[in-house]
């Protein structure tokens, strides 16, 4: 069995790629973690870095090793802080995320109405961008994000859903749709839809903005972009369209830019999502809070 410093020393080390940053890390001596991996690595029959005079890396042993372990330390971990938050109360500090206005505003609103209730744990609220809202929920950069529905990820909890917008499709105001009261999701089959970044979730991006209409017509795709703001300069620029919330046409008003409702589009769902392992007492009062401001607020 490996013991507890092994695992943190190996997993540190995959980090950092680093012997001297991942010593600092575990406040130990480069010696000791380079003693601690030479153990490893006997007790395996291979090497799991190669090191050379100026790079640390992972053999194919190394980062399958990686791969499996990962996993399962996050659960140890995240058991006992679960256990540590049940016998101390919700204690420490909560990272929540948005990705727009909206978003940040209901944020800081939940986060004032949980303080009140667990005046003990801090709330750190970030603003991402499209692109980086799911690398930061897996590699643990916050605990919990806001982003549009659906999301159907592996190791993701969706929570339930605390904002219904309308859905509506940014055009160009030079664009031949601009002039209309009213679009059907079937003209999206006649249009170039811009495209969103590669690090959301699928379930999201398949359902914002799929391959095919309704109908079964195909959508032609424009140009991606990393950030929301980015996504709107293709808009106004002509480069493609874009089916958002109505809260976009509210907070992102400009002159180059119309918002046309859509007639027959399911409307745009909102909610929290986290990891599975991460199912914190301080990420389920969040997410309670959330739910009570949004049914008094909102009505749901």
């Amino acid at each position: 069995m490996l013991e507890r410093h092994e695992v943190e020393a190996f997993l540190a080390l995959t980090e950092e790629l680093h012997f001297g940053r991942t010593a600092d890390r575990m406040r130990v001596s480069t010696t000791r973690i380079s003693q601690t991996i030479r153990k490893l690595e006997r007790r395996v029959g291979a090497d799991l870095f190669t090191r050379t005079s100026r790079r640390v890396e992972l053999t194919p042993i190394g980062r399958q090793l990686e791969k499996d372990l990962r996993p399962a330390w996050n659960q140890t971990v995240s058991a006992f802080q679960r256990a540590v938050e049940a016998g101390r109360g919700v204690t420490g500090t909560l990272r929540v995320a948005f990705v727009n206005a909206a978003g940040g505003n209901l944020l800081a609103a939940a986060a004032e109405l949980f303080h009140r209730r667990q005046p003990d744990c801090a709330v750190q609220i970030r603003d991402a961008q499209l692109c980086e809202i799911m690398p930061w929920l897996r590699e643990n950069e916050v605990d919990i994000a806001f982003s549009a529905f659906p999301v159907r990820e592996e190791g993701v909890v969706a929570g339930p859903t605390l904002i219904t917008e309308p859905r509506l499709l940014a055009v160009s105001s030079s664009h031949r749709l601009a002039g209309k009261d009213s679009v059907s999701v079937e003209e999206l089959a006649d249009v170039d839809v811009l495209r969103l970044p590669e690090t959301m979730a699928k379930s999201f991006r398949d359902e914002r903005t799929p391959g095919a209409t309704p109908a079964g017509r195909p959508i032609s795709f424009g140009p991606s972009a990393a950030t929301f703001q980015e996504l709107l300069v293709f808009v106004g620029a002509g480069r493609g369209v874009l089916p958002v919330g109505m809260s976009a046409a509210k907070y992102y008003s400009r002159p180059e830019i119309s918002y046309i409702p859509f007639r027959d589009a399911e409307p745009v769902e909102w909610g929290l999502i986290w990891r599975a392992d991460n199912t914190t007492a301080r990420v389920q009062e969040f997410v309670g809070a959330a739910r009570e401001l949004c049914a008094t607020s909102y009505g749901r």
